[in-house]
């Protein structure tokens, strides 16, 4: 009697302790800028919002984790996925040979191309080097799109920025003839009152060795775990319509690109 009490008693133990660990949910850590919207925005309430917030919480919930997110400025952001401060870079960050270095990265989740804007009154007619030689631009420091400006289009003047609010303002104020950015980010900017100033001069034709193969997620090296079931999770969200859900709720067309 008493051996089949401790069986007993020590089965329930131990089917209390099974439930308890699936109680306690893995936290996934994210990192993120917070800074550049419409795909991740800080608001006033510090609440985080934006297409790459929707998408990494999809891809926690598919992964059957909880999605923790810590903001970080964009030049520290690798340096502080590499000391640890969070697991993954959900940022819109460009694949690119330079941070392949430094980082590995999982496929895309989208791909859009560069744009420039200027002034509605300007006289530049074209994205060619040419067409903005002797100007000034501005552009977010330590991206894809200051690294392409800066090596084509030497006749110009570049000018960094820590975030893409600071040259809107900077644009919109007379401070400088153009921007470079992506076009989702330049687009929705000029339909707010605050980018009715300018317009959208054209589109860049992007180069993969400098502005990569589009946006993935970035995770320490080595960590291929965290990064296959990151893949694995983008491709169901591809497949199960969760994507084109949260796509649907910011843009017009499919940013996934082809």
């Amino acid at each position: 009697m008493r051996i089949g009490m401790r069986i007993a008693l020590a089965a329930s133990a131990i089917a209390l302790a099974i439930g308890a660990a699936h109680a306690e949910e893995k936290t996934l850590k994210i990192g993120t800028e917070g800074a550049y919207p419409p795909f991740n925005n800080l608001t006033s309430d510090g609440k985080l919002e934006g297409f790459d917030i929707d998408i990494a919480k999809a891809l926690c919930d598919e992964m059957k984790v909880k999605c923790e997110f810590v903001t970080q400025d964009w030049d520290g952001i690798i340096p502080a996925l590499q000391a640890g401060k969070f697991d993954a870079i959900v940022a819109s960050m460009s694949i690119t040979p330079e941070r392949m270095k430094k980082v590995d990265f999982t496929n895309k989740y989208y791909n859009t191309p560069p744009a420039i804007a200027a002034p509605k009154d300007t006289d530049i007619k074209g994205v060619t080097k040419e067409d903005l030689a002797g100007k000034t631009i501005g552009v977010q420091g330590s991206t894809t799109h200051f690294n392409y400006s800066e090596q084509t289009y030497t006749d110009s003047t570049i000018k960094p920025y820590p975030t893409a609010q600071e040259y809107q303002l900077d644009l919109a104020n007379g401070r400088l003839d153009a921007v470079n950015d992506d076009i989702v980010v330049v687009q929705q900017w000029l339909d707010s009152p605050e980018g009715a100033c300018c317009k959208l001069v054209g589109l860049i034709k992007p180069v993969e060795e400098i502005h990569g193969k589009g946006a993935g997620i970035a995770v320490r090296k080595g960590d291929d775990e965290l990064r296959e079931k990151l893949n694995a999770a983008i491709t169901a969200i591809r497949e199960n319509g969760k994507y084109k859900e949260i796509n649907d709720k910011y843009f017009k067309f499919d940013v996934y690109g082809g």
